[in-house]
Order: structure tokens, then sequence, then C-alpha cells
């Protein structure tokens, strides 16, 4: 199938590209900016107390279940000097008329929020539900009229006005797009010394990006999908698709070594690593959608999402690049004039994007060097004499020699490769799921100077006040109420309770903890309260707020955790299983990628949880891992990982159907593999990386995971574990049970080679 397709795509080449991906490509991108889309975040509450107060509250009015910020105050001469307070309130007043947002101002209840100085105040804003965009739109006016708020009155003595909360929390996301095509440029130049050979995996991966980009924009307009579906598309997106056309291009080049015909060539490449593109993809593509056993709509559009790209990519690479392999022919190994210009473009186009922090200028890049290729590729413009990366002997490439080491040492490598995994993976044993308040914001940001502002003036609590709903007829009762209320603020880990009357069968008690809200005494009050102080005090009472609808997130989250790995993980093995025809090879690939997996996790915790070196990269402080983040590194990294599984072990095992020689298959599979993932792997480092560059804790978190998950895949487990256990296995690495082959469907990944070469012969390859 897959060769009469690629035969098919290599007779109509021009039709392929100019007639059907280039059409498609600009088609859609125009529907899609026609149609516009409709992202849009909605995180619903799991079933819990949380849920059960937003939902009284919004019985109230929508403000009472919205949102809560602050607009925070400072001044030296008192809050209450009559200029101060006129300049205030009149800005209060501005805000109050907006749809959508209540303020309660500090003067309406001074004994709350004036500090007990008098040089600090704050408002209390609730904002009804909206979509990212909109909170953003939402804290650009506000912060408007902020600016148009008179703060010098006094000479010496200026008013300072800051923003608190999740509405003004605004995400930036780094230009990784940018950055992991430069990367991607830089390494695949210099792995494999030919422009065409680089610009053909990235050109094709980024074709199908738009593609996929411009499906899900269109999908985002009839299911859920979350603000930032785009930046994840891009990101798995670019990262798959430049490997999935690398290791077809690198077995094309290697056919033609092997003296084969273009066509040949091409049709042996599609019909080799293709399958296993193919199958790889499926395995990304399970682990994504895995995330709808979360059971949560935003995070169903965002796999969905995900899928989508992926999926894009998977087609691209086995329709698209063989047409663009037909065009190159021969001149995959040379650099043309009109390939370094296109090089040049590419470089210039991320720069730029980088600089400007503009996506557009990115594409423009991309765009140009796509024509300029294209037409190196058609034409055939003059040739630089500018040597590529020649091809030797297997058993003289450096990857060769070193799974020839580990395998004389099988047992040592084994045991320092497990050991570091273990010990990396130690810190994940003591993770706390959470999520981080405002008080890690970068120093120069208004919601942290807001943070600390409450912090000095009033406590770190009043960042993250609890909400307690009194409900029955005890409401009515003011000194049940009050009775209730003290109760309450004599629990230990509370710093104040106070409340106020809402409708006759409702008051509400707002407490506030000693504690910052992403602190472990904060949980652990929560949990005091909901099972030890409100059951004994005889009233019915539930806890909610932000806070508390944080931590029944984040237990929700931890709870299906569980599920979602187990479901992935069994149907990975058994999808392996039927693939390679064995239990071992399976059962070592899921184990090794749990470990891999779960390392990364345990880089997270003691960074991030533990705040070892967390000043290295901007860390603000110590606090919970994000639970979403295991959720979807997970999703994420297990499918990157089971790539490069899939890479590796068709090659071994198609090389011991060859030979029948496992020490043979495993050294001649890692030489010709490896230098494909350890460029593959260091783009996706390049990429993950970028994250952490930005100043948002939660993308800090999830780039160092990726990128630590990764980096930890290709060189611990590829380089030591891979070779060691295959080695300690021997043939049995390739044994299945007479009865299970039978039952087990087949799934040929290794395809057909169509080289003539002399059987007992190791081929020339790619190899250091």
């Amino acid at each position: 199938m897959l060769s009469r397709l690629a035969r098919w795509c290599v007779h109509h080449r021009k039709v392929v590209v100019f007639g059907l991906w280039i059409p498609l490509f600009v088609a859609l991108g125009a529907a899609s900016a026609a149609v516009g889309s409709d992202f849009h975040t909605q995180m619903q509450l799991p079933s819990g107390e949380a849920r059960d107060v937003f939902r009284l509250l919004e019985s109230v009015s929508k403000e009472q279940a919205g949102f809560d910020s602050q607009i925070v105050v400072k001044a030296t001469q008192g809050v209450t000097d009559p200029d101060v307070k006129a300049a205030f309130t009149d800005l209060l007043a501005k805000v109050d008329k907006i749809a959508g947002v209540q303020v309660t101002s500090p003067y309406d209840a001074p004994q709350q929020q004036i500090s007990a100085d008098g040089t600090i105040a704050f408002a209390q804003l609730k904002i009804t539900e909206r979509t990212q965009t909109q909170f953003a739109s939402l804290a650009d006016e506000i912060e408007g009229l902020g600016a148009a708020t008179p703060t010098h009155m006094t000479p010496g003595h200026p008013l300072q006005i800051e923003y608190g909360g999740q509405a003004f929390q605004k995400v930036k996301f780094p230009a990784s797009e940018a950055l992991g095509v430069i990367a991607a440029v830089i390494i695949l130049v210099l792995a494999f010394g030919s422009v065409l050979a680089m610009g053909l995996p990235i050109g094709t991966a980024l074709i199908g990006l738009g593609l996929g980009s411009s499906i899900v924009g269109l999908l985002s307009n009839v299911a859920e999908m979350p603000d930032f579906t785009t930046q994840m598309v891009a990101m798995i997106g670019l990262g798959v698709g430049i490997d999935y056309a690398l290791f077809i291009v690198t077995r094309y080049r290697e056919a033609l070594r092997d003296g084969l015909s273009v066509e040949d060539s091409i049709i042996e490449a599609v019909d080799t690593s293709g399958r296993a593109v193919l199958f790889a993809g499926t395995t990304v593509i399970i682990s994504l959608l895995g995330l709808y056993i979360m059971g949560l709509s935003f995070v169903r559009g965002l796999a969905t999402g995900a899928a989508v790209g992926v999926m894009m990519m998977m087609i691209a690479s086995v329709t698209l690049l063989p047409a663009l392999l037909a065009m190159a022919g021969h001149r995959i190994n040379v650099t043309s004039r009109a390939a370094l210009l296109s090089l040049g473009l590419l470089v210039a186009g991320g720069l730029g994007a980088i600089v400007t922090s503009s996506v557009a200028i990115l594409l423009g890049g991309v765009a140009l060097a796509a024509v300029v290729l294209l037409g190196s590729i058609v034409y055939a413009p003059l040739r630089l004499p500018i040597p590529h990366r020649g091809s030797k002997p297997v058993e003289q490439g450096f990857w060769y020699r070193w799974s020839r080491l580990i395998q004389r040492r099988p047992w040592p490598s084994f045991v320092l490769g497990a050991g570091v995994l273990v010990v990396l993976t130690i810190p994940l044993f003591s993770i706390r799921l959470g999520f981080g308040d405002t008080g890690n914001a970068q120093p120069d940001q208004t919601i942290r100077k807001a943070y600390d502002l409450l912090a000095e003036g009033f406590g770190p609590g009043f960042n993250g006040p609890l909400v307690v709903t009194m409900e029955g007829t005890d409401a009515a009762d003011t000194q049940k109420v009050q009775q209730f209320a003290a109760t309450l603020q004599s629990t230990e880990g509370v710093q104040v309770a106070f409340a106020r009357p809402v409708r006759a069968d409702l008051a509400l008690i707002t407490v506030v903890p000693a504690s910052a809200p992403q602190d472990v005494a904060t949980t652990d009050l929560v949990h005091r309260l909901r099972d030890h102080v409100i059951p004994d005090s005889g009233f019915t009472a539930r806890v909610g707020g932000f806070t508390a609808a944080s931590q029944d997130f984040s237990e929700y989250l931890g709870a299906r955790l569980p599920l979602l790995i187990g479901a992935v993980l069994v149907l990975s093995f058994l999808l392996l299983m039927a693939v390679f025809r064995s239990l071992l090879v399976p059962l070592k690939a899921v184990i090794m990628n749990l470990l891999s997996i779960g390392a990364a996790y345990g880089v997270i915790v003691a960074v991030f949880q533990w705040g070892w070196g967390e000043n290295l990269i901007g860390v603000g402080k110590a606090g919970p891992v994000e639970a979403w983040a295991p959720m979807m590194l997970f999703a994420i990294v297990f499918g990157l990982s089971m790539d490069y599984e899939v890479f590796l072990l068709s090659r071994m095992k198609e090389e011991f159907d060859r030979t029948g020689d496992n020490a043979i298959a495993v050294a001649d599979g890692l030489a010709v593999t490896a230098r494909v993932i350890t460029a593959a792997a260091l783009i996706m480092v390049c990429v993950f990386s970028a994250f952490i560059l930005g100043d948002n804790r939660q993308l800090k978190l999830f780039g160092l995971g990726l990128a630590s998950a990764v980096f930890i895949d290709a060189t611990v487990v590829r380089m030591l574990l891979v070779p060691a256990t295959m080695e300690l296995l021997g043939a049995r690495n390739w044994w299945l049970p007479a009865w299970l082959d039978r039952l087990l469907p087949r799934i040929n990944v290794e395809g057909h080679r169509h080289t003539a070469a002399v059987p007992d012969l190791i081929a020339p390859a790619l190899a250091d």
C-alpha cells in the first residue's frame, strides 16, 4: 500500500506539490482567516465543595460567582487622605461601570480592606467568567483607567496603584517556534552537511503545521478549545513533523548510497521508515487522545487539536515529502546558491520573529525560503562545492563502536543507566500538585507588586481568601452567623474571618489564611475546615473560592492521572507486541519510557517544589507542581519517547530478520539511527527549552519537564539502557509464544528493502 502510494507521488510529483498541497495550504489558510477562530477556555470545576459553592453564588449573581481580583493602592500620606481617597474613589467608580465587574471599595469596609498603618488599601473586584482573551482586554481597559488617574497629588508622596489576581495575569508565550526553526536549521546542517537534506524536513513540517493550524482554527468554532491550543499544536507538530520527515530523508539518502535509483530509493524510504512514521504517529495520537480520560472538556479540545496537528504531519511525510524528494533527486546531497539563500531567509525569519515577537515575520521568511528552495529543486541552479557529510561503513562509525562497547559490558551499563533514572525519579514520590500563586510572577509585573503590597499590609493569605457559605435558617440569624465566623477565626491557620449576609437563607464568611495560597499550610487548612471544624460546628456550610477550587481541581487530576497512564501504557504495549512480535521488547520499551518520564517529573519536583536551583531559571519561589503539568507531560513525552523507540527498534528488528544475529542487529540498528535520533532530540530540547526563557512559572515548569524528558530519553535510555538490555536479553528479545502469535494481528513497520546488497555485508549507512 505505502509503496504504491510512494510510486504514485513520485510519478505525479508536480500534481502532489502544486496541485494538491500548496492549493490546500492556501485555501484552508484563507478559510480559517475568513471564518475566524473561537478559542476559549472554560475551566469547569470537578465535583466537590468548590463547585457547589460556585453554583450557590451563581444563583445570587454572576459577579458573586466570578473571579476575584484586586486593585491595590499605597500612599505614604495615608489612603484616607482626601486627595488620595478622591482619586481612588473616582477610579473605582469608573471600573464599577464596566459590564460584568462588581467593585467593593475599601472605604465601604475600612476595617477589612485598609491596613493597620493606613498606608495600603485594596478594592475587591468580582469579575464574571470570560475567556482568556477577554480577560486580557478587560485588564488592559482597567489598567488604562488607572493610568489616567493622577498619582502625584502631594510632592514627594506619589500614589502607587497595582493590579492583582488572575484577571491581570498575562501569559506571554516565548518564540519557541522560531527558536525551534533556527535550532533545526543549525543542527541538521551540521549533522547532514546539505541544505536540501535540512530544508526538506523543515519545509514539510512547516507546511503540515500550517494546514494543521488552519484546521484546528476552524474546529474551534464547533468544539471547545483553550486559547493556547495553537501554541500547543505548533510545539508538538513542529517537533514530530521534523522528526518524521527527517527519518524518511535519512533512509532515502542511505538507499541512494546503496546504489538504488531515485524512484526505488523513495519507495524504500517510504515503505520502511514511512511505516515506522505512521505507527509512531499513531502512538502519539493514542497518547494524546488518552487525555479524554480526564473528563474535562477543555482538555479534550486541547488533545483533539494536538492530534490533528500530528495527523497532518504523518500525511505530509508520506505524500508531500516523496514528491519533493523526487524533485530533488540526487541533488539532496549537494548545496546550491539558492539553497543557501533559502537557509538565510529561514534564519532571518526566525531571528526576526524572536526580536519582534511577530509570527508574521517568521511566516514571511518561511514563505520566501520555500519559494527559493522549490526553485532550487525544480530548476537545478548552479551548485556550490560544499561537501556533504559522506558515508562510511557502519563498523567505522562512532555509534557502532559505542554499541559494541556497551554490549561488551552490559551489566555495568545497565546498572549505571537504571541508577541514574531511579535517582532522578526519587523526588517524584514527594510531589504535591496544586497551582502557583501570583507571588511567583516577575518582580516588575503589576500582579507581583500587588501581591507583595497585600502581603505587606494584610498578610499573604489576603492574596487567596477562602469563601465559606452558610446556608439554611441559621444564615438569617446574625448572632449565629457571627458565632460561626468566630469559630472559623479561632481555627489554626486562620488569620481573620468576617461575615456578611447575602439573602435570608445564605451568608458568606470570608476566611483569610495565615499562609500564602500555594503553601502546604493553606491546603491543610482547607482539609481541616472541611473535615473537622465545619462538621463539628453543627452548621451547614461549604468551603469554596479560587484557592479551594484549585485544590479540588488538583486532587481530581491527581486521582485521574493513574487511569490515563494505565490506559496508554496497556494500549501501547499491545500495539508494540503486535508490531515486533515480542513480549520483552514492548515491556522493556514501556518500562523505560515510564522511567524517563518519572525522571523528568523528579527534576521538576526538585526545582519547583524543593527549590533546587530555582534562581538559575528565574523561579519566583518554591511551591506545588502545577496540577495539569503531569497530565500534559505524560501525554506528550510518552508519545515522543515511543517515536524514538519505534524508529530504533524497527531498524533493529529489520536487521535481526535479515541476519538472525541479535548482537549485530542491535549494533547496526543503533549505528544507522543514532545520529538522526540525536539530531531530532536536540531540536526538541531546543524547542522546549525556549519555554524556560519565558517569565511565567507554569511555562517554565512545562518547558523544563519536556526538555528534561527528551534529553534523558535520548541519552540515558537510548545510549545506555537500550543496547545494554538488548544484549542481556539476547535472542529472547524477539520471542513470542506461538499461541499469542496466532492471536495478534500482523502489523509490519519494517517494510521491504529493495537493495540488492549481499546479505553478509553490512550496508553503508549514515554514521559519524
